[in-house]
């Protein structure tokens, strides 16, 4: 029953949380879908951490989305082998995840230490901090505990990448994840908290691309110059730019 929930139920919650909660903000605070940016109290910091941690995330993302949605078979099939497979994905992703955990923890130390910061940071900050940072790092350990051996071999391309690959079909093999180590299923369900928590805090800015800057009207800008400003007749509507 508790794997049952853990890897059956739990993820469609966590899922229905962030898609009923991101449609809410859009609908009812369409202007609070910010990161809060707190650049005006401290930028000096802001500009190592935030890009280390962007990219870095950035990254982590596309790594999980390769080793979770692409079969092993399928990787076989172009004479790509484990060994190859698992060297490359330690590599980029230690990279990556090492990025991500400096840059969140200069991001962390900034809010802590710099008093305006602190002052600007939300209730909801703390929760999402936890979470985010108890992912990646678990992310982490788990690789490297699976790189050295402390893990028996564990392949998670035979039992955790086809069990998410089952939740896109609405019937999750839960038993797969039964063999999983302790590590990598903290790791996931840290990870699947903190989608539900997407929509209730910062991170909803994610969702927040400016696309219709692109296609705004133009900004006309007017020289106040007394020598140069000559009445006028007005005029309703819009003038012509020359």
């Amino acid at each position: 029953m508790t794997d049952l929930l853990l890897w059956g139920v739990l993820p469609y919650v966590s899922i229905a949380l962030l898609i009923s909660g991101t449609v809410w903000r859009a609908r009812y605070d369409r202007f609070g879908r910010t990161s809060h940016s707190s650049q005006l109290h401290e930028s000096r910091l802001l500009r190592i951490g935030s890009p280390l941690f962007h990219f870095g995330m950035l990254f982590v993302v596309l790594g999980h989305v390769v080793g979770l949605l692409i079969p092993q078979s399928w990787t076989d099939a172009v004479g790509v082998s484990d060994h190859t497979y698992h060297l490359v994905a330690v590599g980029t992703g230690a990279v990556a995840g090492a990025a991500a955990v400096i840059g969140i923890g200069v991001l962390i130390h900034r809010r802590l230490t710099v008093p305006a910061v602190r002052r600007a940071t939300l209730r909801s900050d703390h929760l999402m901090y936890t979470f985010l940072l108890g992912a990646i790092v678990l992310g982490l350990l788990a690789t490297i505990l699976n790189s050295t051996g402390a893990t028996d071999g564990y392949n998670y391309r035979e039992g955790i990448s086809p069990w998410f690959r089952s939740l896109f079909t609405l019937s999750p093999d839960y038993t797969l994840m039964t063999g999983a180590p302790l590590a990598f299923k903290l790791h996931i369900l840290f990870g699947f908290t903190l989608f539900a928590l997407i929509p209730y805090s910062r991170l909803v800015h994610m969702f927040s691309a400016p696309v219709r800057y692109v296609f705004r009207p133009f900004v006309v800008y007017r020289g106040r110059d007394p020598e140069r400003l000559t009445p006028r007749p007005e005029r309703r509507g819009w003038e012509r730019v020359r």
